[in-house]
């Protein structure tokens, strides 16, 4: 395959990216490329689930029976009417006795919309220039947000002008994580794509608690505002996606191996791009063949359990605090929107951690599964004394973001990304939005069915929930079990001497 022509070069550079190197008359070196691409990937992303936050914040101020429950329970607010001029009495079709069960299905449809758009949008981020992909996928998610929160200004009370929006919103969604994993992939070799990407990652926990900030913050101006302008938000970072994102060393003209000689001499990885070999780019891979990549399906099912776990804190963790009582008395949802970001925040230490840690033990596998085990007695310990006192509620929802975040967040970044580029596509980089649209996709359905059990799993009992999350947590560890087999048999060998030292070992998880 014949190197891209400067002419067609410059036809694939982000507009901003010519700019500033006409402005600087010099090119721009491959790692503040790297730089731009982590940065602009990172803001992208936040704002995706910044605007996908939103709803857990408003189902307060649109289900009026949270709104009674609140006003009853919260003996101090008894005494004030800002949070009843907020509210009102709900807002119609949610303020029936089944607002609660609307609103879950309201989330239902957008993560189910959100699931299965995800495994086209890989199919097609693989096949198309994933700058113009996502700049489309960011536009088109911030419109549909603000146009559900418009419906408070146009008095629109039907139902399924909000069940719409939403799930054409779900389909605009799913083209963001496929994308932002394979251009970061593109960019990044695997000796330190574990702790990279974690710490990239935190652009999910950034974006969870910047959504709630916003929405909560905006909420005593009419809930429309919560859903608008984090929906202007999308559109704005979406014109700097299309302005600065280079999608590949390739399409910038940077030559990768003067920029980083390590992905080739120290043999932890072939370079993902590289005009030297023809195969190194090949056609885009099936989506039947991606599954039958060595590791992708456990991984795959795994995360659909631990996205079950996540989505359902994400959707309805709000709502639990503002219906439980901390030492006794009940928070509003303005101070349940705010406390709940401190789950995010632990989800933001448990990322880093498991990509640190699995980078360091070279086993995404044990790491993932250990982390998941340890969430079911964090769950535990956060139901049964999360009540006891705000200091203890807000160190043991730390200890659960991080453990629930933790491998949710490295399956969907590192592993997917190692998978993508796994040795048995011999070298072919067409890949990487195909397997984590099929890893991240399958988790999704999970995070669909999650949030909707709740909303009727919680009108019987929330301790019934928690014992339907622990399950969950379990049962995803369980997927893992065959690869933490082959991994552990190789670090045994290693000690064994089973191993030289001066040939590198190639990943367990390829092997399997």
């Amino acid at each position: 395959m014949g190197s891209i022509s400067e002419p067609e070069r410059m036809n694939t550079k982000p507009p901003g990216i010519r700019f500033v190197e006409c402005t600087k008359k010099s090119n721009i070196t491959f790692k503040s490329h790297q730089a731009i691409v982590l940065i602009v990937t990172f803001l992208a992303y936040a704002s995706y689930h910044a605007s996908r936050k939103t709803t857990s914040i408003i189902k307060s101020a649109l289900d009026p029976q949270t709104a009674d429950d609140t006003l009853e329970s919260a003996s101090f607010l008894q005494q004030s009417n800002v949070l009843s001029w907020v509210l009102g009495s709900g807002w119609a079709p949610f303020n029936g006795s089944n607002g609660t069960a609307l609103l879950g299905d309201l989330d239902l449809a957008f993560l189910f919309v959100y699931a299965v758009g995800m495994f086209f949008s890989g199919h097609i981020g693989d096949r198309m220039n994933l700058r113009i992909f996502l700049t489309i996928g960011m536009v088109g998610t911030g419109v549909f947000t603000s146009l559900f929160g418009v419906g408070y200004w146009l008095n629109i009370h039907v139902f399924y002008y909000y069940l719409i929006v939403q799930m054409i919103a779900g389909l605009f969604q799913s083209t963001g994580w496929p994308s932002v994993v394979a251009v970061v992939g593109n960019w990044f070799g695997k000796s330190k794509r574990g702790l990279i990407m974690g710490i990239w990652n935190a652009h999910t926990s950034v974006g969870n608690i910047t959504g709630s900030l916003v929405a909560a913050y905006f909420l005593k101006y009419g809930w429309g505002w919560s859903m608008v302008v984090p929906g202007l938000i999308s559109v704005v970072i979406g014109i700097v996606v299309f302005m600065f994102l280079p999608v590949d060393p390739e399409s910038v003209g940077v030559d990768k191996d003067e920029d980083e000689p390590d992905f080739t001499k120290q043999g932890v990885t072939e370079p993902l791009l590289s005009s030297k070999t023809e195969n190194e780019k090949g056609s885009a891979v099936g989506f039947l063949e991606a599954w039958r990549i060595p590791g992708v399906a456990p991984f795959a099912f795994c995360l659909f359990f631990a996205k079950l776990v996540a989505y359902t804190f994400l959707y309805w963790l709000p709502f639990y605090i503002s219906h439980t009582a901390i030492n006794g008395e009940y928070l509003s949802n303005e101070a349940a929107g705010n406390l709940s970001t401190m789950f995010d925040v632990g989800g933001v230490v448990g990322g880093i951690l498991a990509g640190h840690i699995s980078d360091r033990l070279d086993a995404r596998a044990i790491t993932a599964a250990s982390f998941t085990y340890c969430a079911i007695p964090a769950l535990y310990l956060y139901r049964s004394y999360g009540h006891i006192s705000m200091p203890v509620n807000v160190i043991l929802m730390l200890i659960i973001g991080m453990f629930v975040n933790g491998p949710y967040a490295l399956i969907t970044t590192a592993v997917s990304a190692d998978l993508g580029t796994h040795k048995s596509l011999k070298g072919n980089s067409k890949a990487l939005a195909t397997v984590t649209a099929i890893i991240d996709g399958t988790g999704s359905i999970g995070a669909a069915i999650g949030p909707v059990l709740t909303g009727y799993i919680s009108t019987q009992s929330w301790s019934a929930v928690f014992t339907m999350l622990m399950v969950s947590a379990f049962v995803a560890g369980l997927f893992l079990t065959k690869l933490v087999v082959a991994e552990v048999t190789a670090k045994c060998q290693d000690l064994q001497g089973g191993s030289s030292s001066s040939t590198p070992r190639s990943n367990p998880v390829e092997e399997v």
